[in-house]
């Protein structure tokens, strides 16, 4: 069995900002371990500007944010293709990486495997299962990190703020969302009450249509996918009525959750918990099981990207704290 001083699952901002606070004080036997096959999280395929202000005072694009990150951990253990399939007691885990599966150990864990869309089975929507459907994560590693354009008239599902980023990321290849459905009255980026927030929904509105020649649909919800091999129409609904609207693909954006399926695991009795406002032995980011800590997006979505990194630096120093 392998054993570390810290085992940081992973390498995201916040677990890749655990991991240089560590190594900053003193802590070498350090080992990050990542399921994607590059370190750096979601900013990695996310290629508009907006990065690296709360961590650095530089404004980034995500690719770059991501490429300073791996580099501040450079000599640092950090293991991509691996996988966590199971937590144990005492800061125990299954391991599976390109060699097969493994058990390895540390003294402290920290949990920052982030957050993810809803995906369309969640939201329970019916129809067909052609080819053409994703989340924004994937639209994005599609368009930035491989340079493919997986359709070109898609329907963008929800308002949120990461729906207006996946138009940008479709404008990178000249692909042409027809529409952005919102199930609400008010669009998700401006859901507030106040006249600001009001100026603010009738202004993306207007860039929906005017930038991006995309119309935004409110009180319209998402019925079913249609289609064989690949999307060819959506079925809405609006004010009772429903009706069709032709593309070639789908695209559900936001509804964040927790990557929380590691805190499932059974940890002796009871499940692993971590109570970040209210934790336990007044250590804050410590679990149930003190050997586990859990920080970043994982806790409760969704923080920027800047805010994971300060936060994994905080947990490193607590986690460091329980060492002594």
């Amino acid at each position: 069995m392998e054993t570390h001083e810290v085992i940081i699952i992973g390498a995201g901002p916040c677990g890749l900002g655990a991991a240089r606070r560590l190594a900053s004080l003193g802590v070498r036997d350090v080992v990050v371990l990542e399921r994607e096959q590059e370190a750096g999280g979601i900013p990695r395929h996310c290629g508009h500007t907006g990065f690296g202000w709360n961590s650095h005072y530089r404004l980034w694009t995500g690719p770059r944010f991501a490429s300073e990150l791996r580099q501040s951990v450079q000599g640092l253990d950090v293991r991509t293709d691996t996988s966590v399939l199971k937590l144990e007691p005492n800061g125990r885990m299954h391991v599976r990486d390109q060699h097969g599966v493994a058990v390895m150990q540390a003294r402290r864990v920290l949990i920052a495997t982030g957050t993810r869309e809803t995906p369309r089975s969640a939201r329970l929507v019916g129809g067909t299962r052609p080819s053409g459907v994703m989340n924004t994560g994937a639209l994005q590693q599609h368009v930035y990190l491989h340079g493919f354009a997986p359709f070109k008239r898609p329907v963008i599902v929800g308002s949120e703020w990461v729906a207006f980023s996946a138009l940008l990321t479709c404008r990178h290849l000249g692909i042409a969302p027809v529409a952005m459905l919102e199930e609400n009255t008010l669009l998700s980026a401006a859901s507030g009450h106040s006249l600001v927030d009001s100026v603010l929904g009738w202004g993306l509105r207007s860039v929906g249509r005017a930038v991006f020649g995309t119309q935004v649909l409110t009180q319209t919800r998402l019925i079913a996918i249609r289609g064989q091999a690949q999307v060819n129409a959506v079925e809405v609904e609006h004010g009772g009525v429903h009706r069709h609207i032709d593309c070639d693909g789908v695209v559900f954006c936001g509804q964040f959750r927790p990557e929380n399926a590691l805190f499932d695991e059974a940890l002796g009795d009871a499940p692993l918990r971590c109570e970040h406002r209210a934790p336990r032995m007044d250590t804050p980011f410590r679990c149930s099981d003190p050997a586990y800590f859990a920080a970043g997006n994982v806790l409760a979505p969704l923080k920027n990207a800047g805010n994971c990194w300060r936060q994994g630096a905080s947990a490193a120093q607590h986690m460091l704290a329980s060492l002594q």
